[in-house]
């Protein structure tokens, strides 16, 4: 009996075994380390308020990415995707190369240009809901899980979702437990390590 129980302990056991601890996996939030220096993130990193903008903790690595975003309370706002160079201090988005979002106007800007705009019976008002597609080419825009047929493209490199607020404007974003079903295709934001 004595035996058994040491053999146990020892198959069991931290006995250097070579048995690695499961790593819980890293969830996809708003990164306060890439945040502007007047905005204010809340709720577990799924709030931001303030002023400026602030990227996700996870760069879009899979093919066909979707995330959401909620409009809590109205202002001047943007949502999309960015590079890490992108300038968060500086609203609006959009302005340069390093990001490629939609304007609290309907409208869709990348490196100073509008590349599309959503119908105009279609602008987010609160207590929307704005998915987003991206699969390295293209971004996709849907309005409380209807596609507005607006895309736009042009970013290039590594991109984050990305979101900007000013004007007393705040948005929830949602990673991962959609309100909406993802388009066929595309599925929640994996950390690098989760796609392989």
């Amino acid at each position: 009996m004595a035996a058994m129980f040491t053999c146990c302990l020892g198959c069991c056991g931290d006995g250097g075994s070579g048995h690695i601890p499961l790593k819980e996996m890293p969830t996809v939030q708003l990164d306060t380390h890439h945040m502007g220096t007047d905005v204010v993130i809340v709720k577990s990193g799924r709030r931001i308020c303030g002023t400026g903008g602030c990227l996700a903790n996870a760069p879009l690595h899979q093919n066909k990415s979707y995330f959401e975003f909620k409009i809590q309370s109205t202002g001047v706002w943007g949502i999309g995707v960015a590079t890490q160079k992108v300038n968060l201090n500086q609203v609006p988005l959009g302005r340069d190369t390093n990001s490629l979002v939609l304007r609290h106007d309907g409208s869709v800007y990348h490196n100073n240009e509008e590349k599309n705009r959503l119908p105009a019976n279609s602008l987010p008002q609160e207590g929307d809901i704005i998915g987003i597609t991206y699969d390295h080419v293209e971004l996709n825009l849907y309005l409380n899980g209807k596609n507005m047929h607006c895309p736009a493209s042009g970013i290039r490199g590594t991109v984050y979702p990305v979101v900007y607020v000013d004007d007393s404007a705040i948005l929830d974003c949602q990673f991962s437990d959609f309100y909406h079903t993802a388009p066929q295709g595309f599925e929640k934001i994996l950390f690098e390590q989760q796609i392989f």
